[in-house]
């Protein structure tokens, strides 16, 4: 029992760091072509903190594309937001584990401690469970809350494969090219009553998703 428990240690162990080592192989291949970049290389330079957001379905390159950066990150506690938490902290994110369903409150009550002490926080606004594209509030909230700039950030791959999941989930081929779009800097007014801010979290959803479009046009 002890040596069939070690032998699956194991295997998870090295086909962790097999996928780790994957993935960087395969994001450093890749063509990126930005619109909108110098949002993010302007508060970079000023040392400003920040939230970002992108939908669940194409995660993969904004959490490359923000690695090593001074990001606290949000991943549910299944199964598949074990593997992305140890992919996280390879990427040097400090990792928040919650959802909508388990410990939500909790974690983005971290999260928004994290934005308040010299952090930039990522999210999914659909994930971890969809509805696919639906924009939930922990991205506005945690703007409104920490009086952090929110940016939107669209992907747009030309060569992928396209999962049979609940968030459409993209994966590039090696070499494909990408769109990366990012919107201005979204204040969320910390007065903002609940009405008001349910009007936001609807526009952000709407303009997240015509910057989307937008990334998956290519001549």
């Amino acid at each position: 029992m002890k040596l069939k428990t070690a032998r699956q240690n194991f295997l998870r162990f090295t086909g962790y760091y097999l996928l780790h080592f994957a993935l960087n192989v395969l994001c450093k291949s890749l063509k990126f072509n930005y619109t909108n970049k110098q949002v993010i290389e302007d508060m970079e330079m000023k040392k400003k903190n920040f939230v970002i957001a992108f939908w669940h379905g194409s995660m993969l390159l904004p959490w490359f594309l923000f690695r090593n950066k001074n990001f606290a990150a949000l991943t549910s506690q299944s199964k598949d937001g074990d593997l992305l938490a140890k992919i996280l902290r390879q990427w040097n994110f400090n990792v928040v584990r919650g959802s909508s369903s388990q410990g939500g409150d909790v974690a983005l009550g971290i999260l928004i401690d994290f934005a308040k002490n010299n952090r930039s926080i990522a999210l999914t606004p659909d994930g971890p469970r969809g509805p696919f594209h639906q924009f939930k509030a922990g991205a506005v909230i945690t703007a409104k809350k920490s009086s952090l700039p929110l940016v939107l950030v669209a992907v747009g791959i030309k060569r992928k494969r396209i999962l049979k999941s609940w968030d459409r989930f993209e994966i590039p081929k090696l070499f494909s090219r990408v769109n990366i779009l990012f919107s201005d800097p979204i204040y969320v007014d910390a007065n903002l009553s609940h009405d008001e801010t349910s009007k936001e979290i609807e526009k952000c959803e709407l303009l997240l998703n015509e910057l989307h479009d937008k990334a998956n046009k290519f001549r």
